[in-house]
C-alpha cells in the first residue's frame, strides 16, 4: 500500500508533450488493460476477473504489475506514446500532475449514467476530487497505522501487553508512552532505560522503532503522535498553499522524536539496513513500533516471535486518538478508446462482491465497510486480529491524508531536510526551510 522514494523523473515529461498524444489503448481488441504497482493487489483483484468476464461476454481483463520504482515512469511514458493502460492504480502524490495534464478521465458522467453510489465507500472519495470539482477516481483501498509490539519483550519487562492499548503521549515528557519505551529499552549489560546507568551508546534492545523518518508526511511514524495535538499537514485539507512545518505543535514533536534517538530509546535513521517495521521488530532488537495496516498479516506470521497489535497513542487529554489514512485511486486514462468498458471493470472492482473476494487475503483493506468486515472475519480465522483498524474506521479516529500537488517534487526537496534534522546536521532552523520549499512547490502549477 505505502511506497516511498517515488521517481520524480516520472513527471519530467512536459504537459506540452502530453497534450499532443492520442489514445491507442484499443490495440489489443476487447482486452481492458489495468495496471498496479502492488503484486499482492494484482493477485487479489485477479480473483474478480472470471466473474466480470462471465457477466460481460466479449470483454477481457489483463492485470499487469510493475515494481513501484518503474511504475510511474512507465505510466508517463505510456501517456507520451499513446499506449498507457486503460485503467490503473494511482497515488494521490501524482493526482494533481496527471489531472492537470488531462491524462485522467473525469468519472462524473459514468457514475451518473451507471447510478453508481459513491456513498458505499467509507474512506477516500473526496481525496480524488480535483480543483475543478470533478471526481477522477474510485477509492481502491485504505490504510492506517497501528502500534505493534513484541509480547515476549513486554513480558520480560513485567509489562501487561493490555497496557499498550491505553498509552498517552505529549511532546513535553512523552507521557506513559515514553515511560514504557524507556522501560523496554535495554543496554548491553541488561540495564533498562528507566534505571540508573543505562548506556545509550551500547543498546541491545530499543524500546521503540525508527520514528526519526525522512518521510515528509510521517504516515506510519510521527503522524499518529503530532495529530493528537490537532496538527494537520496542510493549511487546508485539499490543495493547501503550505505545509505546517513551523507550527509549534509540529516542531515540539520533532524535537521529542529526535530526543528518543539521543537518549538511546530509538534507533538512528538508517541504523537498520532495512527500514521496514517488520524487519526491525523481527530482529528482536526493537520492542515496539508503529506500522502500516498492510503489514498486520506479515507481523502475525513472523517466525519465532509473537507480535501484538494495539491502537496508536492517545493525546495529552487521554481521549484523542488520530490516525492518518490514505486511499489509492482507481482511474481511467483519458486517452483510452475503451472508456465504457474500462468503467465497467472499475465499477466491478468497486462492488461489494469484488471487494469482499479480493480483500479476503488481507493484502489490502477494502473501502466498503461490509467488505472490510468480511476481510476482518477471514483474517481473524487465520489468527490475525484487525479490530484495531476496523474500530478506527467506525469511530472517527481516521482522518484523510492531505490532497496536494507536485508531490514528487516536494518529496525530493523536503525529505533530505528531514534526514538532515534527524541525523543532527541541521537544527530547528530547518523547519522554516521545509515550510518555504513546500509552499513554493505547492504554488507551482
Amino acid at each position: 500500500m505505502r511506497f516511498r522514494a517515488l521517481a520524480a523523473a516520472a513527471l519530467a515529461v512536459s504537459a506540452t508533450a502530453l497534450a499532443g498524444c492520442s489514445g491507442n489503448a484499443g490495440a489489443d481488441g476487447d482486452t481492458i488493460q489495468w495496471w498496479t504497482w502492488d503484486d499482492k493487489q494484482a493477485a487479489a483483484y485477479q480473483q474478480c476477473v472470471p466473474g466480470f468476464e462471465a457477466a460481460n461476454p466479449g470483454l477481457k481483463v489483463k492485470i499487469s504489475q510493475y515494481a513501484v520504482e518503474d511504475y510511474f515512469t512507465k505510466i508517463t511514458a505510456g501517456f507520451v506514446a499513446g499506449n498507457a493502460p486503460d485503467g490503473f492504480q494511482n497515488s494521490v502524490q501524482f493526482f494533481q500532475a496527471y489531472a492537470a495534464q488531462h491524462q485522467l478521465l473525469p468519472l462524473d458522467d459514468l457514475i451518473k449514467a451507471g447510478n453508481f453510489d459513491l456513498k458505499k465507500f467509507s474512506v477516500g472519495v473526496d481525496s480524488w476530487k480535483f480543483t475543478d470539482g470533478k471526481q477522477y477516481a474510485l477509492p481502491l483501498d485504505w490504510a492506517a497505522t497501528g502500534l505493534y509490539y513484541n509480547t515476549d519483550l513486554l513480558t520480560k519487562a513485567g509489562v501487561d501487553p493490555k497496557a499498550v492499548s491505553d498509552l498517552d503521549w505529549n511532546p513535553d515528557n512523552g507521557g506513559s508512552f515514553e515511560r514504557l519505551v524507556a522501560k523496554l529499552s535495554v543496554d548491553g549489560k541488561g540495564v533498562r532505560g528507566d534505571q540508573p546507568g543505562y548506556d545509550k551508546n551500547n543498546v541491545a534492545v530499543y524500546g521503540f522503532g525508527a520514528l526519526a523518518a525522512k518521510d515528509f508526511i510521517g504516515q506510519t511514524t510521527w503522524s499518529s503522535f503530532v495529530s493528537t495535538l490537532g496538527w494537520r499537514q496542510g493549511d487546508t485539507q485539499s490543495w493547501p498553499s503550505t505545509f505546517n512545518y513551523t507550527d509549534p505543535r509540529f516542531t515540539k514533536t520533532m524535537t521529542w522524536v529526535r530526543s528518543l534517538v539521543d537518549r538511546g530509546f530509538a534507533p538512528k535513521l538508517g541504523e537498520f539496513k532495512s527500514g521496514t517495521e517488520t524487519d526491525q521488530l523481527a530482529s528482536g532488537k526493537v520492542a515496539m513500533s508503529t506500522g502500516g495496516s498492510w503489514t498486520a498479516a506479515t507481523f502475525a506470521k513472523l517466525p519465532g516471535i509473537k507480535v501484538g497489535l494495539a491502537p496508536t497513542v492517545l493525546g495529552p487529554d487521554h481521549k484523542t486518538r488520530a490516525v492518518l489514512s490514505n486511499s489509492n485511486g482507481n482511474v481511467i486514462w483519458a486517452g483510452t478508446k475503451k472508456a465504457e468498458a474500462t468503467w465497467k471493470w472499475l465499477s466491478h472492482m468497486g462492488s461489494l462482491e469484488c471487494q469482499t473476494t479480493a480483500g479476503a487475503g488481507g493484502s489490502f483493506f477494502p473501502s466498503i465497510p461490509a467488505a472490510m468486515d468480511a476481510t476482518a472475519r477471514t483474517m481473524a480465522s487465520q489468527g490475525v486480529d484487525l479490530s484495531v483498524f476496523t474500530e478506527a474506521m467506525k469511530t472517527g479516529v481516521l482522518y484523510p491524508s492531505v490532497v496536494y500537488g507536485n508531490g514528487a517534487a516536494i518529496q525530493s526537496a523536503v525529505e533530505p531536510l528531514f534526514e538532515a534534522y534527524f541525523a543532527g546536521t541541521r537544527n530547528e532552523d530547518v523547519f522554516a526551510e521545509m515550510a518555504q520549499k513546500s509552499k513554493d512547490l505547492l504554488a507551482k502549477k
